[in-house]
């Protein structure tokens, strides 16, 4: 009866124009308990959603690769979290921002604004597109005060990324791919460059979910990241870019539980990650992901105040609680075709609710 229930509220959520079509997949203790398709990945081709579907996970990028990618740099003494960005960026080293540590990108205290449309100067500009973005974010002004104030940031993880490729000399799709994602089988998580001939589009094409239909792309996006200032770079970037399945999310947090909850991981140390999710200050956003809010919290009512999570401007999200055990993945293409549709931000806290009452 519980899933039954489950399904039908989801169905409810497509009739009612939440989104078009979902992935949820929920397991406790490392057992999957529930995983279905539901509606569409595409209302133009009329192409059904499948249990395998590649979503873009937009910012689900910042936990799942930058994050685990820095988490490795610590691991081998390359940096630490109160190292300073001026020590390991020279554009930077006479900055204002040169006193930015890691551990404030991650925690998004750097000072830097939330968002900016740079994408708007990189399509005009002649030079390299990546090194141009760079310019722009040493350039950047602050809006708060460095380590105060926390305000969610995608520049912050535009440094990150830059930091990985600096010091391991390879992009951050290449190092989470040869050190996190392959030692752990998981073939379902991936970056997807902006060339329409590329081997993995081509793959996955059949299975990978559209988003919205860019007013200045002119196209419907599939397999071509939403994000602006990501496909303006090539489609790889520490904020946004990274296209997954559930089932391979599900592998990857698996690791991440075992990690928090002090037991074997086959890549992450268990001692970094505990690290990374304690809080500080009382923010809600610890290093690299976030955790249930007092109020009206995305997670719902019943995850643990030790649970960590992260949701995706597309419609994605992914819960863990160290305490039960409960990995809820809820992956969805609210922003087909349009980017206006805020129907799943009630929704996703009912379905994480119903899940728990019903099912666990």
């Amino acid at each position: 009866m519980g899933k039954d229930r489950i399904a039908r509220e989801v169905r409810n959520a497509i009739s009612q124009g939440f989104f078009p079509g979902a992935v949820l997949l929920c397991a406790k203790n490392r057992k999957i308990l529930f995983h279905e398709s539901y509606g569409q990945a595409d209302i133009f081709e009329k192409r059904k959603m499948r249990k395998d579907s590649i979503f873009d996970l937009a910012s689900l990028t910042k936990p799942l690769a930058t994050t685990l990618a820095i988490s490795k740099l610590i691991e081998r003494d390359q940096i630490f979290l109160d190292q300073k960005i001026g020590s390991i960026l020279y554009e930077f080293k006479t900055s204002l921002k040169a006193d930015i540590t890691i551990d404030m990108l991650l925690r998004h205290t750097s000072g830097l604004p939330a968002h900016r449309e740079y994408f708007k100067k990189i399509i005009k500009a002649k030079e390299n597109p990546r090194q141009f973005l760079r310019h722009l974010l040493a350039c950047e002004v602050l809006e708060n005060k460095i380590g105060e104030h926390q305000v969610y940031s995608d520049l912050g993880f535009m440094i990150l990324s830059w930091v990985i490729e600096e010091i391991t000399s390879q992009r951050l799709d290449q190092f989470v791919s040869k050190q996190i994602y392959a030692p752990l089988e998981i073939d379902g998580l991936f970056f997807l460059e902006t060339d329409p001939k590329g081997k993995k589009l081509i793959q996955y094409q059949k299975k990978i979910v559209s988003t919205q239909r860019c007013p200045w792309r002119k196209k419907v996006l599939a397999g071509e990241v939403d994000d602006d200032n990501a496909w303006a770079v090539g489609g790889i970037e520490g904020h946004a870019g990274l296209f997954g399945n559930a089932a391979s999310i599900h592998k990857l947090c698996n690791e991440i539980l075992n990690a928090l909850q002090n037991k074997p991981a086959r890549v992450l140390r268990s001692d970094i990650i505990i690290n990374f999710v304690s809080r500080k200050k009382q923010h809600e956003m610890v290093a690299g992901f976030d955790t249930p809010s007092k109020l009206n919290s995305s997670s719902g009512k019943y995850f643990s105040k030790s649970s960590i999570g992260h949701l995706g401007f597309t419609g994605t999200s992914f819960w863990v609680d160290p305490e039960t055990g409960i990995i809820i993945i809820f992956l969805t293409n609210r922003v087909h075709p349009l980017r206006l549709n805020e129907g799943l931000k009630k929704f996703r806290p009912q379905i994480h609710d119903l899940i728990f009452t019903e099912l666990i």
